[in-house]
């Protein structure tokens, strides 16, 4: 029997713990809920006879042992707004048809309970170890993990870490994350008057709403190309002009090309019937330079290598009034290639526009050697549960594996195959599945806290 298999006995205590956990609405703006997603973590830590510490409460760590290596395994408390069309109550946990629904479930609140849950398998079981393992979280990971900044300007850097967010088998490989906004003076259209659409940088919008100041012959045109597009639209006569919703489909930044963008779907619509200038400056660039397209080819960034792919463009937030317009752009790199020209590039598209470029955020890519320790030891752990060995491969979602400093990976918690819907509507994870990770993720902190 492998130790990772002792997690099981609390299989019925983990599902309770889980509701509790995803019932707090952590949204990652949303500071106050995201401090008790926190103090929950640590208070149910210590109510195991785990030592915790508090950082700020913004980030804080639960640890076991004394002396050795420090090992880590991180996840984060924070999740993405809940966005529209679930068929079931996003903050409330669901099981049905072997799946477990809930936002937070898949990324990355299921994941940071089984951490907190192996640090109790390994005290309750008596188990000695060389090293200190610690598992470490916090929130603020979904808008630019500036909470691990914070936190290891007081804490030291584990030696040897993985994060448990992203898929099996290890993550050696992680794109460069650039977060722009695209931003003018002023709205400076005359038709379109209003435009709204998206939450987060790094997510697909499946909404978007425009207003519009137009002749009935435009607006009957406007439902004729509309047909012709891809994309759903929806028209309404208001006492503030004609509205039109735009409906598309949600999904990770990372791969946009598994969704459907309601705010460029929109804008290459109005684009297609009125002159640019007429919808001001901000929809102008978007129309000019990214359209519906997801590679970058308009922006002149379209790129690929063999180590990590293909890079990705999303328009994530469009909002668009009287006095103002900006719009937030999440881009993902490849591990070779230079994120300092890349921006250069944009800049200077967006001057040619007349609109600003502010960086949101930067953050480098991460290229772990194959033969390196962590690798070897999360393999190890890996071929212990399931029989084989794990695949290795790269990612264009960023975790916090880029702030250890070359010294983690990602590692888990979604098999291949495995639709989860990260960031879209029924966010869920197979139970079988959710429980086979666990074991995986024991083994592999038992091994950390054991051999690392």
């Amino acid at each position: 029997m492998s130790f990772g298999e002792k997690i099981l006995d609390y299989k019925d205590q983990i599902i309770t713990d889980l509701g509790e956990l995803i019932a707090i609405k952590s949204i990652t703006h949303e500071r106050e809920k995201c401090e008790e997603a926190l103090n929950w973590m640590l208070n149910k830590a210590e109510s195991f006879g785990l030592k915790t510490k508090n950082i700020n409460n913004v980030s804080g760590h639960i640890e076991l042992g004394e002396g050795g290596k420090l090992c880590g395994v991180l996840s984060h408390l924070d999740v993405v707004p809940e966005g529209n069309n679930w068929d079931s109550l996003p903050f409330e946990l669901s099981v049905g048809d072997g799946k477990m629904y809930g936002r937070g479930i898949a990324d990355d609140k299921g994941a940071a309970l089984i951490n907190l849950y192996c640090l109790k398998a390994l005290k309750d079981n008596g188990v000695i170890g060389k090293n200190t393992v610690r598992a470490i979280f916090g929130t603020k990971e979904e808008r630019g993990m500036d909470d691990m900044d914070e936190y290891f300007s007081y804490e030291p850097m584990p030696e040897l870490s993985f994060t448990p967010d992203s898929n099996y088998g290890i993550c050696k490989s992680e794109k460069g994350l650039i977060q722009l906004e695209i931003y003018a003076d002023t709205h400076d259209g005359t038709t379109l008057t209003q435009l709204h659409s998206g939450k987060a940088p790094n997510a697909v919008p499946d909404t978007a709403y425009a207003l519009l100041d137009c002749s009935e012959n435009e607006d009957h045109q406007l439902m004729r190309l509309a047909d012709a597009k891809e994309g759903s639209f929806e028209f309404y006569y208001t006492i503030d002009g004609l509205m039109i919703l735009s409906r598309g489909k949600a999904a990770h930044a990372m791969e946009p090309h598994n969704g459907l963008n309601a705010a460029t779907a929109l804008i290459d619509l109005l684009t297609a019937n009125f002159a640019m200038p007429t919808l001001g400056s901000v929809p102008n660039f978007i129309s000019s330079y990214i359209g519906t397209d997801t590679d970058g080819v308009m922006l002149g960034i379209k790129m690929r290598d063999k180590e990590s792919g293909p890079l990705t463009v999303n328009i994530g937030t469009v909002h668009i009034d009287e006095g103002y317009s900006t719009c937030t752009m999440d881009i993902r790199y490849p591990v070779t290639a230079d994120g300092d020209e890349i921006l250069r590039k944009i800049n200077e598209k967006a001057e040619r526009e007349n609109v600003h470029m502010k960086v949101l955020e930067h953050i480098r890519p991460l290229n772990i050697p194959e033969d390196s320790r962590i690798i070897q030891l999360l393999s190890e752990s890996y071929e212990t549960i399931m029989g084989e060995k794990p695949t290795l491969y790269s990612t264009g979602g960023g975790t916090y594996a880029k702030k250890l400093g070359g010294k983690g990976v990602a590692f888990g918690p979604v098999f291949e195959g495995e639709q989860c819907n990260m960031h879209n509507a029924n966010e869920n994870l197979s139970v079988e599945k959710f429980f086979k990770h666990a074991q995986i993720c024991c083994e592999s902190i038992y091994n950390l806290y054991t051999k690392g």
